[in-house]
């Protein structure tokens, strides 16, 4: 029940109606919310649903014992934390990276010419697993850090665990941000509802009109790169980079805007990476609520442990963020190799910032466009050839795209691509004239333009063209997996 799906929405309408006009006090629309949220978990994978009960149940009460001994007995805290942690690790070490260790073991022996005993255990992963274990250990550390009180309503902790819009691909919602929200009474606010729908509108005009149309023809290129040129790859890898990001922030959009008509906010996912200057700044653009998550937990306290090494200590936990940022995605050496690529692009990036800043002051270069956008665009090349690394299925399979490129230009793989110029372009084209509109403060955004009647005619032309231009199948989105 993909959120691009006619399915979907019959869902959602039979859910917030009753919602909405049933039920008026915060309990009763906390209990609603959960029931709705965990049907839709279960219909995505119903066998994994008793999982996320008994997790949900478990950090649950960890949370209480955290704050109960935070004072009467700090070690104790400490220590429920650290079983919180190591819980929630443990958990996605299994189902996700388990039998990728099974299977590199195996191969290991393998090579020493060592008997193979090993068997695959063929682990379903859960949907969504990647996300609501993130949210289920953040909210431990905030509990024990005291930035927050644990909450005595189980069921308004489940719901902030398992609230269907975002459960199975994210935004990762922080409880301090979320929780309160469950304190009130939602209301059916037109301006909630009218927001929340134009950003579902331009979610859906992203994913169906650009990711979905652009997907058959990338797919047929790196699946099959030894047989297509440099004109081909040249061209299938920034698509593909802007596939990916119309794909997760097209699902992002959705999400948050399903939640807005319920009367919450969820965290912002993206904010326009594309006019991104440096690395830096495109991952403090990207995949924001993981990335903050991961520089929370992860890269501050490292910083703070390895200050004495200097900017040597820096650089350490700087790799090592961005190393497990690529590793969250999957058990996969690309994925690892994609973290350590970006670290070292982060690296490079800090290490030469005090240069380029006195640069740019003695060159008078700060606002200068030209220049501006050639970092623009040094940025996406950078990101371009990452998301090649990450779009292989091996390491292997990235190599021997990039030695295709040595074969030289030729014609472009012209099969389907003629529907990509009509549709797909004019899409991208779009895109891009909004985002800069918005770095830039242009008031061109037309769905939320003064006038109502230039509001009405920019809706209405945008569903024209997702009903004949988009790809209304209802493809999977690719954060799925993940």
């Amino acid at each position: 029940m993909v959120i691009n799906s006619i399915t979907f929405w019959l869902f959602f309408a039979a859910m917030a109606l009753p919602y909405f006009l049933c039920f008026n006090q915060k309990r009763s629309q906390n209990v609603w919310l959960l029931i709705a949220s965990y049907v839709f978990y279960g219909w995505a994978d119903w066998r994994i649903l008793p999982l996320l009960v008994i997790v949900t149940a478990v950090y649950y009460g960890l949370g209480l014992a955290i704050a109960k001994n935070n004072h009467a007995n700090p070690r104790r805290a400490s220590s429920l934390t650290t079983l919180g942690v190591v819980s929630g690790v443990g958990i996605l070490f299994y189902f996700k990276y388990f039998e990728f260790f099974v299977r590199e073991m195996a191969g290991l022996f393998a090579s020493f010419g060592l008997p193979d005993s090993i068997r695959t255990l063929h682990i379903v992963m859960p949907i969504g697993i990647s996300f609501f274990t993130f949210k289920l250990m953040g909210y431990v550390i905030e509990v024990h850090r005291q930035t927050i009180r644990p909450t005595r309503d189980a069921v308004q902790f489940a719901t902030f665990i398992a609230f269907f819009p975002t459960i199975l691909s994210g935004p990762i919602d922080r409880a301090e941000a979320f929780l309160p929200q469950l304190d009130e009474v939602r209301h059916c606010r037109v301006s909630d509802v009218s927001e929340g729908l134009k950003r579902v509108l331009w979610g859906l005009f992203l994913k169906v009109c650009i990711a979905d149309v652009i997907a058959p023809w990338t797919d047929a290129v790196f699946l099959n790169y030894q047989h297509h040129n440099a004109t081909t790859l040249l061209v299938a890898a920034p698509l593909y980079l802007i596939q990916l990001y119309t794909d997760f922030c097209g699902f992002s959009e959705m999400a948050i805007g399903v939640a807005r008509v319920l009367g919450l906010r969820v965290a912002e996912n993206f904010q326009r990476p594309f006019m991104a200057k440096n690395v830096a700044e495109y991952w403090r653009r990207w995949h924001m609520s993981l990335t903050t998550w991961i520089t929370d937990y992860v890269f501050m306290p490292l910083n703070i442990a390895w200050r004495n090494c200097g900017q040597w200590g820096l650089y350490a936990a700087t790799l090592t963020n961005l190393v497990v940022i690529g590793v969250w995605h999957g058990a996969n050496w690309t994925y690892f190799w994609f973290g350590v690529y970006h670290g070292l692009l982060l690296c490079i990036v800090t290490a030469l910032d005090k240069r380029r800043k006195r640069f740019e002051k003695a060159h008078h270069l700060k606002n200068n466009e030209p220049y501006i956008w050639s970092r623009r665009l040094l940025t996406f090349f950078c990101f371009t050839l990452g998301s090649v690394l990450f779009r292989a299925t091996s390491v292997t399979d990235f190599i021997g795209t990039l030695a295709r490129l040595g074969h030289g230009f030729g014609p472009l793989y012209t099969e389907e691509f003629s529907s990509l110029v009509l549709c797909a372009f004019p899409a991208i084209t779009l895109m891009f004239l909004r985002e800069w509109a918005a770095e830039y403060g242009r008031n061109i955004h037309f769905m939320h333009a003064r006038d109502v009647r230039l509001r009405m005619v920019s809706i209405v032309l945008l569903i024209v063209y997702i009903v004949y231009a988009g790809q209304l199948e209802g493809q999977s989105f690719i954060y799925f997996q993940f």
